[in-house]
Parts: structure tokens; sequence; C-alpha cells
């Protein structure tokens, strides 16, 4: 039975309700903070599998749409014209990347000054490290060195966003199935990324006699909230009125102009993801904006639009995994990964707590290091809360540790992968 891509639309929201669900009844899915689309879209495609493997209901799931309509925004022109296919969830992808870009203010930035920058330099180092390492042993093993750059950066410091937005990508460069690859390996990131970090830097604490000087009214108030459902998102989109709106028309307008600066970005033969020229031109209009003084750029509005073209945009990918194609790289990508969190911890350990300081902040830095170098922002959070529930408040690292976690290194990332997927071509 063939189902149309637009069937993996209508189901997005439902599966990204039953994920919610299922995140909050299941501990351990909650404990290791893994996205509900990626719980649900998962068990849809486990189910999908189940009925190709028993025969007793085969499932062949589209995922591209040629319609003009939902196509035109992603389009130059010329482009548009001649009814390029494109995967349904796209729209989705570009929209979420280029939230990314509308909330990279630099008066954000520059609030942590040299802490922010110094961080932001470790985490992409780090990034680079991960792809040198996954090429080389992907190579060693005999498998194709995008599997490598698979269970590098793009999974590790990316995250599954960031993993399902190179897919198409990587596919093209060769290497079957990225998609699954990537949910797989990021999805492995999660978790031992929500074990490492709590234990990393409890140790730092514990054996270099490390105590918070912060007064205890600090505890945890620059912590970002948990994430919120999507209906929740909804509703908090509605209530911001007119600049929900505003935030909206601006997002669709930077998405449609960046489908020129990627298409003029494309004239260099050099491979970008997609999403890249929206990105790029978001981050070009919120500072000019904020240095012209018209500061009227929500972050809460942007935050609120992002989540939900991510929750929208996990669902569908997750949904219409193969996951026939994962078994061929199982045993590669269990030995990459594996060094992969040796090394994270390494990092944290050796490098980021002493290049961030040596002090209390830095060793819930590096424990926050762990969860989003292993995996995604929110874990990063979720290790420094366990910590500084323990062992005292920690302002400095929830200032930091979010601002390049949340949005700085996923630009920097992107450039190093881009790199690296030209180097390997």
């Amino acid at each position: 039975m063939i189902v149309s891509a637009w069937w993996l639309l209508v189901l997005a929201i439902p599966v990204l309700l039953l994920g919610e669900l299922l995140v909050r009844k299941i501990k351990i899915l909650k404990r290791f903070n893994i996205p509900a689309p990626v719980a649900s879209g998962l068990l849809f495609s486990l189910l999908v599998l189940a009925g190709v493997l028993t025969g007793l209901l085969v499932l062949k799931l589209e995922t591209k749409v040629d319609a003009q309509w939902w196509t035109w925004l992603l389009h130059t022109g010329p482009e548009w014209q001649k009814r390029p296919a494109v995967s349904v969830h796209q729209p989705f992808l570009i929209a979420f990347f280029t939230c990314i870009g509308l909330n990279a203010s630099w008066s954000i930035a520059k609030r942590g000054s040299v802490q922010v920058l110094t961080f932001l330099v470790l985490a992409a180092t780090l990034a680079v490290i991960q792809n040198v390492v996954g090429v080389l042993l992907a190579k060693s093993l005999g498998v194709s060195p995008l599997l490598g750059l698979v269970c590098g950066s793009v999974t590790m410091t990316g995250g599954h966003g960031t993993a399902l937005g190179f897919a198409s990508l990587l596919e093209k460069s060769g290497l079957a199935g990225a998609g699954v690859l990537g949910v797989a390996a990021a999805t492995f990131g999660l978790v031992t990324g929500g074990l490492l970090g709590g234990p990393i830097g409890g140790r730092l604490i514990q054996s270099n006699k490390l105590q918070s000087s912060a007064p205890l009214k600090t505890h945890l108030e620059n912590a970002p909230d948990g994430q919120a459902g999507i209906l929740r998102d909804f509703l908090a989109l509605v209530g911001f009125g007119r600049g929900f709106l505003l935030h909206l028309l601006l997002l669709l307008a930077c998405v449609k102009i960046g489908a020129w600066v990627s298409y003029l970005i494309q004239q260099t033969n050099m491979t970008f993801p997609v999403y890249m020229g929206a990105m790029l031109f978001g981050l070009i209009v919120r500072n000019a904006l904020d240095l012209s003084g018209m500061c009227w750029i929500k972050t809460e509005i942007v935050d609120t639009l992002g989540s939900v073209s991510l929750g929208i945009f996990l669902s569908i990918a997750m949904m219409s995994l193969n996951l026939m194609e994962l078994a061929n790289a199982a045993v590669p990508m269990l030995v990459i990964l594996s060094v992969q969190v040796g090394l994270m911890a390494f990092f944290a350990w050796f490098v980021t707590y002493r290049i961030m300081g040596r002090d209390f902040d830095a060793a819930v830095m590096a424990g926050g290091h762990c969860g989003f170098g292993l995996g995604a922002t929110p874990n990063a959070v979720a290790n420094m809360k366990s910590l500084v529930e323990s062992f005292g408040p920690a302002p400095r690292a929830f200032l930091v540790v979010p601002i390049v976690g949340g949005f700085l290194i996923d630009f920097l990332n992107a450039m190093n992968i881009t790199f690296f997927i030209n180097l390997l071509k």
C-alpha cells in the first residue's frame, strides 16, 4: 500500500501529541530528554517495519510532493516553474533554522562577553575533532567516511534536527539511509550525554573541593524552562496576538528571500544544506534591526515558532524512516559512537573545565557540555540542573551554555559539516 506524503503531514500533530504523552508517562524517556517527536515517530517507524517483516501490512511511504502552492516559498522563480519535488517537511526544516538565524542576536551573545566567546570556540573545536575522529574511524573500519561524519558533529554536537537537516545532502553525497543512521546516532548521543554530564561535573566539583560563590537566590534563575508541548506552543502564539502575525510574516519573508540567497551560494559549486540561505538572511535581518535601534523582534515569539516548526519537521521525518537501512551499519556505528563518548568525557574534563576557569561554574559547564556535545541543549540544561540542585547555584554556567548551545554553535557546526562533506566528495 502506497501512502501519500500528505498523510504524513496530516498525522504530524497527532503523532507529536502521542510522543508528548509517552515522554510524560515513561520515566526513562523523560530522564534522558528524548524529544517527543522522536519517541512517537520512532514507534510509528517500528510499527511500519513490523508490518513489512510479518507481511501483515506492507506500507510504502511517499515523502515528496511537487504541488506548486507548497513549494513556492522554497524556490526562486525559475526553479519553481520546473515543479521540483521536495520532502513534505522541508518548509518546517527551513523555518526552524531560519528561527535560529532570527534569534542569533549579538546583543544577546555579548552578555557573556569573553566567557561566551571562549565556550563557543571550545564547542566548535570539539565539533571539528568529532568529525576528524569519526571520519578516520570509519575509514579504518572499511565503511563510508560519511558514516563517520554522521557519527561525528552532525549528531553529537548537532542532534536530531541537524542530523535530519543534513540527511538529504548526505544521501546525495553517497550515504544511503542517512536519515535513519542520523536518528540512531543522535538518540545514542542523547542517552549517553544525559548519563555522562552529571558524573563528570560532580566528580570535578568533589575532587577539586569546589564551592558555589553565587548567592542562593540566583539558583536556577537563568535556566530555560522545559520543552513546552505543541498545544501550549499554539496557545502561546495566539496569545502573542499581532506580534505573532508580524513575526510569522517576517519568518516567511526570510524563507523566501533565503531561497535566492541559497541559489547564489550554490553558484560557488560548494555543497550547502537547503536551509543555509534562509538562516544567514535571518541572522542579517536580526542584527541589522538591532543595530538600527529597531529591536522589535521578540526572542520568545521566534523561539515558539521554531519549536512548532521543529516538532512538526521531526514528527514527519521520524515517521518516514526506513529502519531496514540501519542493519548494515550497526556495528561500525557503535564503535565510532563509543569512541565519541570517550572523547567527550576527556574533552569536558581536561579542556572545558580548565579553560573555562577551573572553578565551580566551570565544572558545571563541563557537565553541561557533555549534554549538548553529545546530543542537545535541553540535555545540557538537565545535567546542570542536577548539579546545582546537589551542589549550589552556577548562574554563569546557565548564561553561557544555553546561549552557545541554543543557537551560536549551530552556525559554526553547519559550516564545519559542510566543509567536511565537500572535502569527502
